[in-house]
Protein backbone atom coordinates (compact mmCIF):
# COMPACT_ATOMS: atom_id res chain seq x y z
CA UNK A 1 0.00 0.00 0.00
CA UNK A 2 2.73 2.27 0.96
CA UNK A 3 4.14 1.51 -2.69
CA UNK A 4 0.82 2.21 -4.63
CA UNK A 5 0.64 5.90 -2.98
CA UNK A 6 4.43 6.37 -3.32
CA UNK A 7 4.26 6.30 -7.33
CA UNK A 8 0.83 7.86 -7.16
CA UNK A 9 2.52 10.96 -5.49
CA UNK A 10 5.73 10.49 -8.03
CA UNK A 11 3.08 10.88 -10.84
CA UNK A 12 1.35 13.97 -9.41
CA UNK A 13 4.85 15.92 -9.02
CA UNK A 14 5.72 14.79 -12.76
CA UNK A 15 2.90 15.71 -13.97
CA UNK A 16 3.06 18.89 -12.27
CA UNK A 17 6.62 19.54 -13.41
CA UNK A 18 5.86 18.85 -16.76
CA UNK A 19 3.40 21.31 -16.93
CA UNK A 20 4.85 24.13 -18.74
CA UNK A 21 6.60 21.52 -21.42
CA UNK A 22 2.76 20.43 -22.20
CA UNK A 23 1.63 23.96 -22.86
CA UNK A 24 -0.08 24.39 -19.62
CA UNK A 25 -2.14 20.96 -20.97
CA UNK A 26 -3.43 17.87 -17.99
CA UNK A 27 -1.50 14.93 -18.15
CA UNK A 28 -2.84 12.18 -19.87
CA UNK A 29 -1.84 8.74 -20.04
CA UNK A 30 -4.74 6.75 -19.78
CA UNK A 31 -5.57 4.30 -17.23
CA UNK A 32 -1.81 4.84 -15.83
CA UNK A 33 -2.62 7.90 -14.98
CA UNK A 34 -5.10 10.70 -15.83
CA UNK A 35 -5.82 14.35 -14.68
CA UNK A 36 -8.51 16.35 -15.97
CA UNK A 37 -11.47 19.14 -14.75
CA UNK A 38 -14.42 18.65 -14.00
CA UNK A 39 -17.62 18.12 -16.20
CA UNK A 40 -20.13 18.74 -14.14
CA UNK A 41 -18.80 21.30 -11.53
CA UNK A 42 -15.83 23.46 -10.99
CA UNK A 43 -12.40 21.18 -9.22
CA UNK A 44 -9.94 18.85 -10.36
CA UNK A 45 -9.70 15.20 -10.36
CA UNK A 46 -6.85 12.74 -10.79
CA UNK A 47 -6.83 8.82 -11.94
CA UNK A 48 -4.23 5.96 -11.78
CA UNK A 49 -3.54 2.65 -11.98
CA UNK A 50 -7.17 2.17 -13.81
CA UNK A 51 -9.75 2.61 -11.28
CA UNK A 52 -8.13 1.55 -8.20
CA UNK A 53 -6.94 4.99 -7.19
CA UNK A 54 -8.89 8.64 -7.56
CA UNK A 55 -8.75 12.29 -6.13
CA UNK A 56 -11.03 14.81 -5.84
CA UNK A 57 -11.23 18.75 -5.47
CA UNK A 58 -14.87 20.50 -5.79
CA UNK A 59 -14.66 24.03 -5.38
CA UNK A 60 -17.54 26.63 -4.83
CA UNK A 61 -17.99 29.25 -7.70
CA UNK A 62 -16.57 31.98 -6.96
CA UNK A 63 -18.11 35.23 -8.19
CA UNK A 64 -16.08 37.83 -7.44
CA UNK A 65 -13.15 36.33 -8.64
CA UNK A 66 -10.39 38.69 -10.11
CA UNK A 67 -10.58 40.13 -13.32
CA UNK A 68 -14.25 41.23 -15.16
CA UNK A 69 -14.31 38.56 -17.78
CA UNK A 70 -14.34 35.42 -15.62
CA UNK A 71 -14.77 33.50 -12.54
CA UNK A 72 -12.03 33.53 -9.69
CA UNK A 73 -10.61 30.32 -8.16
CA UNK A 74 -13.54 29.32 -5.43
CA UNK A 75 -12.71 27.92 -1.96
CA UNK A 76 -12.67 24.35 -1.97
CA UNK A 77 -15.94 22.70 -0.88
CA UNK A 78 -15.29 19.23 -1.11
CA UNK A 79 -11.97 17.06 -1.46
CA UNK A 80 -12.52 12.99 -1.81
CA UNK A 81 -9.27 10.79 -2.11
CA UNK A 82 -10.10 6.92 -2.51
CA UNK A 83 -8.80 3.26 -3.42
CA UNK A 84 -11.94 1.44 -4.93
CA UNK A 85 -12.67 -0.85 -2.84
CA UNK A 86 -10.56 -0.69 0.02
CA UNK A 87 -10.40 2.83 1.36
CA UNK A 88 -12.34 6.84 0.82
CA UNK A 89 -11.80 9.74 2.41
CA UNK A 90 -14.04 12.55 1.77
CA UNK A 91 -13.53 15.62 3.79
CA UNK A 92 -15.83 19.26 3.61
CA UNK A 93 -13.93 22.02 5.03
CA UNK A 94 -16.99 24.41 5.34
CA UNK A 95 -18.98 22.48 7.41
CA UNK A 96 -16.46 20.41 9.47
CA UNK A 97 -17.29 17.23 7.73
CA UNK A 98 -15.39 14.49 7.16
CA UNK A 99 -16.72 10.56 5.86
CA UNK A 100 -14.04 7.56 6.04
CA UNK A 101 -14.79 3.94 5.01
CA UNK A 102 -12.81 0.72 4.76
CA UNK A 103 -14.32 -2.24 3.14
CA UNK A 104 -17.76 -0.60 2.78
CA UNK A 105 -20.15 -0.63 5.07
CA UNK A 106 -17.57 -3.07 7.13
CA UNK A 107 -16.40 -0.01 8.60
CA UNK A 108 -17.23 3.89 8.53
CA UNK A 109 -16.70 7.29 10.29
CA UNK A 110 -18.33 10.53 10.01
CA UNK A 111 -17.97 13.71 11.38
CA UNK A 112 -19.81 16.44 11.12
CA UNK A 113 -19.15 19.66 13.21
CA UNK A 114 -18.79 18.51 16.56
CA UNK A 115 -20.91 15.28 15.91
CA UNK A 116 -19.00 11.75 15.30
CA UNK A 117 -19.83 8.40 14.56
CA UNK A 118 -17.78 5.40 14.05
CA UNK A 119 -19.23 1.77 13.45
CA UNK A 120 -17.95 -1.79 12.96
CA UNK A 121 -20.28 -4.10 10.69
CA UNK A 122 -22.70 -2.19 13.23
CA UNK A 123 -21.90 -4.12 16.28
CA UNK A 124 -18.88 -1.75 17.57
CA UNK A 125 -19.65 1.53 17.66
CA UNK A 126 -18.66 5.19 18.93
CA UNK A 127 -20.53 8.46 18.70
CA UNK A 128 -20.06 11.81 20.86
CA UNK A 129 -21.27 14.96 20.42
CA UNK A 130 -23.27 18.38 21.96
CA UNK A 131 -26.80 18.87 23.44
CA UNK A 132 -28.51 22.12 22.25
CA UNK A 133 -28.40 22.97 26.20
CA UNK A 134 -24.60 22.80 25.56
CA UNK A 135 -23.85 19.24 27.19
CA UNK A 136 -21.28 17.39 25.70
CA UNK A 137 -21.49 13.24 26.09
CA UNK A 138 -20.01 10.41 24.30
CA UNK A 139 -21.28 7.03 23.61
CA UNK A 140 -19.33 3.27 23.38
CA UNK A 141 -21.39 0.00 22.40
CA UNK A 142 -20.61 -3.77 21.69
CA UNK A 143 -23.85 -4.89 20.52
CA UNK A 144 -25.46 -6.96 22.40
CA UNK A 145 -23.45 -6.99 25.07
CA UNK A 146 -22.33 -3.47 26.73
CA UNK A 147 -23.88 -0.22 26.28
CA UNK A 148 -22.15 2.94 27.41
CA UNK A 149 -22.65 6.57 27.73
CA UNK A 150 -20.48 9.27 29.11
CA UNK A 151 -21.66 13.04 29.63
CA UNK A 152 -20.19 16.64 30.84
CA UNK A 153 -23.32 16.21 33.32
CA UNK A 154 -22.79 12.66 35.67
CA UNK A 155 -26.82 12.46 36.09
CA UNK A 156 -26.99 11.32 31.77
CA UNK A 157 -24.36 8.34 32.42
CA UNK A 158 -25.29 5.08 31.80
CA UNK A 159 -23.46 1.80 32.06
CA UNK A 160 -25.31 -1.60 30.85
CA UNK A 161 -23.90 -5.26 30.33
CA UNK A 162 -26.52 -7.23 28.63
CA UNK A 163 -28.05 -9.51 29.82
CA UNK A 164 -26.69 -8.97 33.73
CA UNK A 165 -27.61 -5.82 34.39
CA UNK A 166 -28.03 -1.78 32.77
CA UNK A 167 -29.78 1.07 32.30
CA UNK A 168 -29.71 2.90 28.92
CA UNK A 169 -31.49 6.08 27.36
CA UNK A 170 -33.04 6.74 24.29
CA UNK A 171 -32.00 3.26 22.48
CA UNK A 172 -34.44 0.64 21.59
CA UNK A 173 -37.91 3.39 20.97
CA UNK A 174 -37.81 4.09 24.40
CA UNK A 175 -36.65 6.73 26.33
CA UNK A 176 -35.21 4.94 29.32
CA UNK A 177 -34.77 1.11 29.50
CA UNK A 178 -33.46 -1.40 32.67
CA UNK A 179 -32.88 -4.27 33.26
CA UNK A 180 -32.02 -7.23 35.77
CA UNK A 181 -31.00 -10.78 34.22
CA UNK A 182 -32.77 -10.36 30.96
CA UNK A 183 -35.81 -11.31 31.01
CA UNK A 184 -36.01 -11.58 34.21
CA UNK A 185 -36.81 -8.48 35.05
CA UNK A 186 -37.03 -5.77 32.51
CA UNK A 187 -38.71 -1.79 32.69
CA UNK A 188 -38.73 1.04 30.05
CA UNK A 189 -40.02 4.46 29.82
CA UNK A 190 -41.91 6.09 27.07
CA UNK A 191 -42.73 9.58 28.26
CA UNK A 192 -44.97 9.34 31.00
CA UNK A 193 -45.71 5.81 30.53
CA UNK A 194 -43.63 2.91 32.52
CA UNK A 195 -43.96 -0.59 31.84
CA UNK A 196 -42.35 -3.32 34.15
CA UNK A 197 -41.94 -7.20 32.69
CA UNK A 198 -40.99 -9.80 34.40
CA UNK A 199 -40.09 -13.14 32.10
CA UNK A 200 -40.29 -10.76 29.03
CA UNK A 201 -42.89 -11.00 27.04
CA UNK A 202 -44.93 -13.14 29.14
CA UNK A 203 -45.74 -11.28 32.47
CA UNK A 204 -46.19 -7.63 32.22
CA UNK A 205 -47.69 -4.43 34.38
CA UNK A 206 -47.73 -0.90 33.27
CA UNK A 207 -48.77 2.42 34.47
CA UNK A 208 -49.18 6.15 33.47
CA UNK A 209 -51.17 9.14 33.78
CA UNK A 210 -54.77 7.83 33.73
CA UNK A 211 -53.16 4.61 32.50
CA UNK A 212 -53.21 1.05 34.09
CA UNK A 213 -52.92 -2.34 33.16
CA UNK A 214 -51.82 -5.79 33.04
CA UNK A 215 -51.17 -8.85 30.65
CA UNK A 216 -50.22 -12.49 31.42
CA UNK A 217 -49.21 -13.47 27.69
CA UNK A 218 -50.80 -15.18 25.82
CA UNK A 219 -53.64 -16.15 27.80
CA UNK A 220 -55.01 -12.28 29.27
CA UNK A 221 -54.64 -9.07 29.38
CA UNK A 222 -56.29 -5.48 30.05
CA UNK A 223 -55.65 -1.95 29.85
CA UNK A 224 -57.19 1.57 30.93
CA UNK A 225 -56.45 4.81 29.85
CA UNK A 226 -58.99 7.98 31.38
CA UNK A 227 -60.14 10.97 29.17
CA UNK A 228 -57.00 13.34 30.60
CA UNK A 229 -56.03 16.89 29.58
CA UNK A 230 -52.33 17.55 29.81
CA UNK A 231 -49.97 20.28 27.89
CA UNK A 232 -47.95 18.73 24.59
CA UNK A 233 -44.59 19.97 24.04
CA UNK A 234 -45.60 23.44 22.16
CA UNK A 235 -46.99 24.28 25.65
CA UNK A 236 -50.42 24.23 24.06
CA UNK A 237 -53.46 22.48 26.27
CA UNK A 238 -55.19 19.01 24.54
CA UNK A 239 -57.10 16.44 25.39
CA UNK A 240 -56.05 12.85 25.43
CA UNK A 241 -58.19 10.11 24.09
CA UNK A 242 -59.33 7.15 26.97
CA UNK A 243 -59.29 3.64 25.85
CA UNK A 244 -60.15 0.62 27.53
CA UNK A 245 -58.57 -2.92 25.98
CA UNK A 246 -59.04 -6.60 26.89
CA UNK A 247 -57.71 -9.93 25.06
CA UNK A 248 -57.83 -13.32 25.81
CA UNK A 249 -56.36 -16.51 24.06
CA UNK A 250 -53.99 -13.78 21.78
CA UNK A 251 -54.95 -12.93 19.29
CA UNK A 252 -58.32 -14.75 18.89
CA UNK A 253 -60.66 -12.67 20.96
CA UNK A 254 -60.00 -8.87 21.39
CA UNK A 255 -62.63 -6.53 23.26
CA UNK A 256 -61.28 -2.54 22.18
CA UNK A 257 -62.92 0.47 22.76
CA UNK A 258 -60.69 3.49 21.43
CA UNK A 259 -60.67 7.77 20.90
CA UNK A 260 -62.78 7.67 24.24
CA UNK A 261 -63.54 11.17 24.93
CA UNK A 262 -63.33 12.45 21.44
CA UNK A 263 -66.97 13.11 18.77
CA UNK A 264 -65.45 9.69 16.63
CA UNK A 265 -65.30 6.83 19.79
CA UNK A 266 -64.41 3.59 17.94
CA UNK A 267 -65.57 0.21 18.79
CA UNK A 268 -63.65 -2.83 18.08
CA UNK A 269 -64.76 -7.06 18.72
CA UNK A 270 -62.39 -9.75 17.35
CA UNK A 271 -63.19 -13.35 17.57
CA UNK A 272 -61.32 -14.78 14.90
CA UNK A 273 -61.07 -16.09 12.38
CA UNK A 274 -65.43 -16.07 12.65
CA UNK A 275 -64.98 -12.41 12.85
CA UNK A 276 -63.27 -8.52 13.30
CA UNK A 277 -65.62 -5.24 13.80
CA UNK A 278 -64.39 -2.00 13.98
CA UNK A 279 -66.96 0.32 14.25
CA UNK A 280 -67.48 4.23 14.54
CA UNK A 281 -69.21 7.30 14.00
CA UNK A 282 -66.73 7.86 10.52
CA UNK A 283 -65.86 4.53 9.48
CA UNK A 284 -66.50 0.81 9.88
CA UNK A 285 -64.73 -2.51 8.41
CA UNK A 286 -66.06 -5.73 9.11
CA UNK A 287 -64.14 -9.12 8.55
CA UNK A 288 -65.56 -12.38 8.41
CA UNK A 289 -63.69 -15.38 7.82
CA UNK A 290 -60.24 -14.17 8.22
CA UNK A 291 -57.38 -13.70 6.45
CA UNK A 292 -59.40 -15.38 3.57
CA UNK A 293 -63.31 -14.32 3.55
CA UNK A 294 -64.91 -10.98 3.17
CA UNK A 295 -63.95 -7.78 4.34
CA UNK A 296 -66.56 -4.55 3.91
CA UNK A 297 -65.07 -1.13 5.01
CA UNK A 298 -67.55 2.16 4.54
CA UNK A 299 -66.02 5.51 4.95
CA UNK A 300 -68.43 7.56 5.52
CA UNK A 301 -65.88 10.70 6.89
CA UNK A 302 -64.67 10.43 3.07
CA UNK A 303 -67.72 8.68 1.45
CA UNK A 304 -65.84 5.76 0.25
CA UNK A 305 -66.70 1.94 0.17
CA UNK A 306 -64.37 -1.28 0.12
CA UNK A 307 -64.89 -4.46 -0.35
CA UNK A 308 -61.85 -7.28 -0.18
CA UNK A 309 -61.70 -10.75 -0.60
CA UNK A 310 -59.25 -12.40 1.05
CA UNK A 311 -56.96 -8.49 1.74
CA UNK A 312 -54.98 -7.78 0.17
CA UNK A 313 -55.61 -9.74 -3.23
CA UNK A 314 -58.54 -9.16 -4.01
CA UNK A 315 -59.87 -5.42 -3.48
CA UNK A 316 -62.61 -2.97 -4.88
CA UNK A 317 -63.11 0.35 -4.00
CA UNK A 318 -65.22 3.26 -4.56
CA UNK A 319 -65.33 6.89 -3.84
CA UNK A 320 -65.06 10.62 -5.24
CA UNK A 321 -61.82 10.78 -4.25
CA UNK A 322 -60.20 7.36 -4.53
CA UNK A 323 -60.83 4.14 -6.80
CA UNK A 324 -59.26 1.28 -6.37
CA UNK A 325 -59.25 -2.22 -8.68
CA UNK A 326 -57.00 -4.80 -7.26
CA UNK A 327 -56.65 -9.11 -7.89
CA UNK A 328 -53.18 -9.35 -7.22
CA UNK A 329 -50.73 -9.76 -8.50
CA UNK A 330 -52.48 -9.82 -12.20
CA UNK A 331 -53.76 -5.95 -12.43
CA UNK A 332 -53.55 -3.24 -9.24
CA UNK A 333 -54.63 -0.16 -9.95
CA UNK A 334 -55.00 2.60 -7.21
CA UNK A 335 -56.09 6.37 -8.30
CA UNK A 336 -55.79 9.38 -5.26
CA UNK A 337 -56.54 12.94 -5.79
CA UNK A 338 -52.84 13.34 -5.29
CA UNK A 339 -51.52 9.95 -6.44
CA UNK A 340 -51.91 7.01 -8.65
CA UNK A 341 -50.01 3.53 -8.92
CA UNK A 342 -50.36 1.10 -11.50
CA UNK A 343 -49.30 -2.63 -11.27
CA UNK A 344 -49.40 -5.50 -14.03
CA UNK A 345 -48.37 -8.92 -13.31
CA UNK A 346 -46.82 -7.86 -10.17
CA UNK A 347 -43.57 -7.61 -10.15
CA UNK A 348 -43.42 -6.96 -13.48
CA UNK A 349 -44.57 -3.97 -14.51
CA UNK A 350 -45.18 -1.20 -11.63
CA UNK A 351 -45.83 2.66 -12.47
CA UNK A 352 -46.40 5.45 -9.63
CA UNK A 353 -46.95 9.36 -9.89
CA UNK A 354 -47.91 11.69 -7.20
CA UNK A 355 -47.94 15.62 -7.05
CA UNK A 356 -48.73 18.75 -4.91
CA UNK A 357 -48.65 22.49 -6.06
CA UNK A 358 -45.00 22.78 -6.60
CA UNK A 359 -43.86 18.91 -7.27
CA UNK A 360 -44.70 16.15 -9.53
CA UNK A 361 -43.10 12.41 -9.59
CA UNK A 362 -43.61 9.89 -12.14
CA UNK A 363 -41.60 6.36 -11.67
CA UNK A 364 -41.56 3.13 -13.47
CA UNK A 365 -40.08 0.24 -12.45
CA UNK A 366 -39.71 -3.27 -13.94
CA UNK A 367 -38.82 -6.77 -11.99
CA UNK A 368 -38.91 -4.68 -8.89
CA UNK A 369 -36.29 -1.98 -9.95
CA UNK A 370 -34.58 -3.99 -12.67
CA UNK A 371 -35.27 -1.07 -14.88
CA UNK A 372 -36.58 2.23 -13.60
CA UNK A 373 -37.31 5.49 -15.21
CA UNK A 374 -37.83 8.04 -12.92
CA UNK A 375 -38.53 12.13 -13.35
CA UNK A 376 -39.31 14.69 -10.62
CA UNK A 377 -40.97 18.04 -12.08
CA UNK A 378 -40.70 21.71 -10.32
CA UNK A 379 -43.58 23.22 -11.76
CA UNK A 380 -43.38 26.59 -10.43
CA UNK A 381 -39.89 26.69 -11.97
CA UNK A 382 -40.55 24.38 -15.25
CA UNK A 383 -37.58 22.31 -14.25
CA UNK A 384 -37.27 18.73 -14.50
CA UNK A 385 -34.77 16.04 -13.16
CA UNK A 386 -34.75 12.51 -14.34
CA UNK A 387 -32.71 9.13 -13.77
CA UNK A 388 -32.97 5.63 -16.12
CA UNK A 389 -31.39 2.68 -14.84
CA UNK A 390 -31.01 -0.81 -16.50
CA UNK A 391 -29.60 -3.49 -14.20
CA UNK A 392 -26.41 -4.17 -14.53
CA UNK A 393 -25.95 -2.53 -17.58
CA UNK A 394 -26.46 1.47 -17.21
CA UNK A 395 -28.02 4.50 -15.45
CA UNK A 396 -28.51 7.89 -16.15
CA UNK A 397 -29.07 11.35 -14.37
CA UNK A 398 -29.92 14.56 -14.92
CA UNK A 399 -30.49 17.38 -12.50
CA UNK A 400 -32.41 20.06 -12.72
CA UNK A 401 -30.01 22.42 -14.20
CA UNK A 402 -29.44 20.39 -17.27
CA UNK A 403 -26.47 18.09 -15.93
CA UNK A 404 -26.34 14.77 -17.35
CA UNK A 405 -24.12 11.72 -16.14
CA UNK A 406 -24.41 8.49 -18.12
CA UNK A 407 -22.58 5.15 -16.82
CA UNK A 408 -22.35 1.63 -18.67
CA UNK A 409 -22.12 -0.97 -15.57
CA UNK A 410 -23.94 -0.13 -12.37
CA UNK A 411 -23.98 -3.24 -10.31
CA UNK A 412 -25.30 -1.58 -7.17
CA UNK A 413 -26.29 1.98 -8.28
CA UNK A 414 -30.21 1.08 -9.41
CA UNK A 415 -31.00 -0.16 -5.91
CA UNK A 416 -29.11 2.26 -4.09
CA UNK A 417 -29.47 5.48 -6.08
CA UNK A 418 -28.45 7.98 -3.59
CA UNK A 419 -26.21 5.96 -1.51
CA UNK A 420 -22.95 8.17 -1.10
CA UNK A 421 -20.34 5.11 0.05
CA UNK A 422 -21.75 2.93 -3.06
CA UNK A 423 -20.58 5.53 -5.48
CA UNK A 424 -17.34 6.36 -3.73
CA UNK A 425 -16.03 3.15 -3.28
CA UNK A 426 -17.44 0.81 -5.84
CA UNK A 427 -18.55 2.69 -9.08
CA UNK A 428 -15.70 3.41 -10.41
CA UNK A 429 -14.03 -0.52 -10.37
CA UNK A 430 -17.17 -1.50 -12.77
CA UNK A 431 -18.13 2.21 -14.95
CA UNK A 432 -16.83 1.09 -17.83
CA UNK A 433 -18.12 3.73 -19.90
CA UNK A 434 -18.89 7.24 -18.44
CA UNK A 435 -20.25 10.69 -20.25
CA UNK A 436 -20.87 13.89 -18.46
CA UNK A 437 -22.71 16.91 -19.72
CA UNK A 438 -23.57 20.30 -18.42
CA UNK A 439 -25.35 22.29 -21.58
CA UNK A 440 -25.60 25.58 -19.66
CA UNK A 441 -21.69 25.63 -19.45
CA UNK A 442 -21.63 24.25 -22.39
CA UNK A 443 -18.88 21.04 -21.32
CA UNK A 444 -18.87 17.57 -22.25
CA UNK A 445 -16.70 14.50 -21.31
CA UNK A 446 -16.70 10.90 -21.65
CA UNK A 447 -14.00 8.17 -21.04
CA UNK A 448 -13.99 4.45 -22.31
CA UNK A 449 -12.29 1.64 -19.67
CA UNK A 450 -10.69 3.95 -17.13
CA UNK A 451 -9.56 6.87 -19.79
CA UNK A 452 -8.56 4.51 -22.16
CA UNK A 453 -10.18 6.56 -24.85
CA UNK A 454 -11.00 10.20 -23.76
CA UNK A 455 -12.44 12.99 -24.94
CA UNK A 456 -13.61 16.41 -23.65
CA UNK A 457 -15.71 19.26 -25.03
CA UNK A 458 -15.94 22.67 -24.15
CA UNK A 459 -17.13 26.18 -25.78
CA UNK A 460 -13.70 26.93 -27.12
CA UNK A 461 -11.73 23.67 -27.02
CA UNK A 462 -11.95 19.93 -27.73
CA UNK A 463 -8.96 17.29 -26.97
CA UNK A 464 -9.07 13.43 -27.28
CA UNK A 465 -6.48 10.49 -26.28
CA UNK A 466 -6.10 7.06 -27.46
CA UNK A 467 -4.09 4.15 -26.04
CA UNK A 468 -2.43 5.54 -22.83
CA UNK A 469 -2.12 8.59 -24.60
CA UNK A 470 -0.27 7.60 -26.96
CA UNK A 471 -1.69 9.37 -29.51
CA UNK A 472 -3.43 12.81 -28.67
CA UNK A 473 -5.16 15.74 -30.63
CA UNK A 474 -6.85 18.94 -29.39
CA UNK A 475 -8.00 21.92 -30.94
CA UNK A 476 -8.69 25.97 -29.11
CA UNK A 477 -8.42 29.10 -30.48
CA UNK A 478 -4.73 29.39 -30.69
CA UNK A 479 -4.79 26.20 -33.12
CA UNK A 480 -5.08 22.52 -32.90
CA UNK A 481 -2.12 20.62 -31.88
CA UNK A 482 -1.04 16.57 -32.02
CA UNK A 483 1.17 14.65 -30.18
CA UNK A 484 2.54 11.26 -30.49
CA UNK A 485 3.96 8.92 -27.92
CA UNK A 486 4.17 11.52 -25.25
CA UNK A 487 7.42 12.80 -26.87
CA UNK A 488 6.31 14.56 -30.24
CA UNK A 489 4.41 17.62 -30.81
CA UNK A 490 2.00 19.20 -28.45
CA UNK A 491 2.31 22.51 -28.44
CA UNK A 492 -0.08 24.19 -30.41
CA UNK A 493 1.22 27.06 -32.64
CA UNK A 494 -0.92 30.64 -32.42
CA UNK A 495 -2.68 31.16 -35.21
CA UNK A 496 -2.24 34.26 -37.13
CA UNK A 497 -4.95 36.92 -37.37
CA UNK A 498 -5.93 38.01 -41.01
CA UNK A 499 -4.74 41.31 -40.55
CA UNK A 500 -1.26 40.56 -39.32
CA UNK A 501 -1.16 38.49 -42.58
CA UNK A 502 -2.02 41.23 -44.58
CA UNK A 503 0.13 43.18 -43.47
CA UNK A 504 2.77 41.19 -43.13
CA UNK A 505 2.43 40.53 -47.20
CA UNK A 506 2.10 44.29 -47.58
CA UNK A 507 5.55 45.15 -45.74
CA UNK A 508 7.29 42.38 -48.02
CA UNK A 509 5.64 43.66 -50.57
CA UNK A 510 7.28 47.08 -49.40
CA UNK A 511 3.78 48.90 -50.31
CA UNK A 512 3.25 49.48 -46.50
CA UNK A 513 5.94 51.25 -44.59
CA UNK A 514 6.85 50.51 -40.89
CA UNK A 515 4.74 52.80 -39.13
CA UNK A 516 2.23 53.24 -42.33
CA UNK A 517 -1.67 53.15 -40.30
CA UNK A 518 -4.04 50.61 -41.86
CA UNK A 519 -7.19 52.20 -43.15
CA UNK A 520 -10.49 52.16 -40.86
CA UNK A 521 -12.41 49.91 -43.57
CA UNK A 522 -9.39 47.57 -43.89
CA UNK A 523 -9.14 46.93 -39.95
CA UNK A 524 -12.95 46.46 -39.80
CA UNK A 525 -13.33 43.96 -42.44
CA UNK A 526 -10.18 42.37 -41.15
CA UNK A 527 -11.80 42.29 -37.64
CA UNK A 528 -14.99 40.63 -38.74
CA UNK A 529 -13.22 38.13 -41.08
CA UNK A 530 -11.44 37.16 -37.18
CA UNK A 531 -14.52 37.31 -35.46
CA UNK A 532 -16.30 34.72 -38.23
CA UNK A 533 -13.28 31.97 -37.62
CA UNK A 534 -13.48 32.35 -33.78
CA UNK A 535 -17.56 31.76 -34.44
CA UNK A 536 -16.97 28.82 -37.44
CA UNK A 537 -14.35 26.96 -34.45
CA UNK A 538 -16.73 27.54 -31.56
CA UNK A 539 -19.26 25.59 -33.75
CA UNK A 540 -17.46 23.31 -34.39
CA UNK A 541 -16.39 22.41 -30.89
CA UNK A 542 -20.09 22.44 -29.58
CA UNK A 543 -20.59 18.90 -31.23
CA UNK A 544 -21.49 16.30 -27.93
CA UNK A 545 -18.96 13.61 -27.47
CA UNK A 546 -20.46 10.78 -28.76
CA UNK A 547 -21.97 7.25 -26.69
CA UNK A 548 -21.06 4.15 -26.69
CA UNK A 549 -24.33 3.30 -28.90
Amino acid sequence: MVLFLTAVELLVSLSATALESRGGQDLWIGPLYTEFSLTLGEGERREAVGPFWYSEEVREQNLEGPGTTGLGRGSVAETTMALPPLFSVQERPQTEGLSWDFVYPIITYDRFGQERYFQALQLLSFSAGHEATGTSWEKFSLFPLYFQRRASDPALNYTAVWPIYGHVEKRFFRDEVDWILWPAYVRTRKKDIVTENFLVPIFHVRQGPGLSGWQFWPLIGKESQAVIVQTNTFDLVETKPGHESLFVLWPIFFHNDAMLGTTNPVRQRVLLPFFSHQLSRAKDIRTYLWPIGLTLTDDRSQQYSQTDIAWPLISFGRGPERQLDRVFPLFSRDHRETRDSLSILWPVYQQRSSSSETLKRDAVRLLLGVYCDETLQNLQAGKTAARTDLWPLFITRRDMEGRERFQILALLEPFLPHNDGVRRNYSPLWSIWRSESDKQAGKQSCSFLWNLYRCERTPTTRRFSLMFGLVQHGTSPEGSWWRWLHLFGGKPEKKSQPGETKRSSALQRGTITVGQAVKPSNARRESGEACRVSANLVAANAAECPRPF
